[in-house]
């Protein structure tokens, strides 16, 4: 059985950080701590300019949450911890001083929608479609919704918040403006983000980093708020709705 990582490569001045969970790229809290840790480190690192933000595998980005280990949390303190595992990743995002490129190449559900968001420039394929399910099990995309809206506007978030079981496509995500562009493969998707990427690490780092600034303006809060995002999901998981919900995920 594969085995769960978060690693960088380095080349020519761009940090490609691919992190990979064999459940389908599902995220619990030792690969999210990982995944935070590693952004901020590349954030740090003079020898990348520009950073890529990708998943292992082919079909499916990110699966959002690890229900098995949602289903195991039994009281509030527990729960928000878990849910900061995604704030800490977005707030790491935020920080980090580099232009981060989001590379989508399937599914993504829920976090994984927030991490997609939280990129500065993501490119797609036609199969990367998005689906906030948090609702239909109890909860909300409570931690990933300033970063979701900030990005494709609050009617496109409630409208997939409401509608919390159903794919929304490649194409919606494009239109809506979460992906700027759409591929029909992964090679051509790769193909683009890798043009992008030396093009982006060839320009001033101290332009980079201060367009970076002004992308991000106004969320210097979101450290407070989206802790308070997550205390929220924490506590509705112990809501005997939820709880009788996850059971079918066992």
């Amino acid at each position: 059985m594969d085995e769960s990582y978060v690693k960088l490569r380095v080349d020519k001045h761009v940090g490609y950080i691919e992190f990979f969970h064999p459940n389908r790229n599902s995220m619990p809290s030792d690969v999210l701590a990982l995944l935070a840790k590693t952004i901020t480190e590349a954030g740090n690192d003079n020898d990348i300019n520009v950073i890529v933000l990708k998943s292992g595998g082919n079909r499916t980005f990110c699966a959002g949450a690890s229900f098995n280990e949602v289903i195991s949390i039994e009281n509030p303190e527990t729960g928000t911890l878990f849910f900061s595992g995604f704030a800490n990743v977005i707030n790491a995002i935020r920080k980090c001083p580099k232009l981060i490129i989001g590379r989508i190449q399937g599914k993504t559900v829920g976090g994984g929608v927030g991490l997609a968001a939280a990129t500065d420039y993501c490119l797609a394929t036609k199969y990367a479609s998005i689906r906030l399910s948090e609702l239909s099990i109890g909860i909300g995309p409570f931690v990933i919704e300033p970063v979701v809206t900030r990005k494709i506007g609050l009617p496109a978030m409630s409208q997939m918040t409401i509608d919390a079981e159903t794919f929304f496509s490649a194409e919606f995500a494009k239109e809506k403006g979460l992906y700027a562009d759409v591929f029909e493969t992964s090679e051509e998707l790769d193909e683009a983000v890798e043009i992008l990427a030396t093009k982006l690490a060839s320009y001033n780092p101290e332009a980079l980093a201060e367009m970076k600034t002004v992308f991000w303006k106004g969320t210097d809060h979101w450290d407070t708020l989206l802790t308070e995002r997550a205390k929220i999901s924490g506590k509705l998981v112990l809501s005997k709705f939820t709880k009788k919900t996850l059971k079918r995920f066992r």
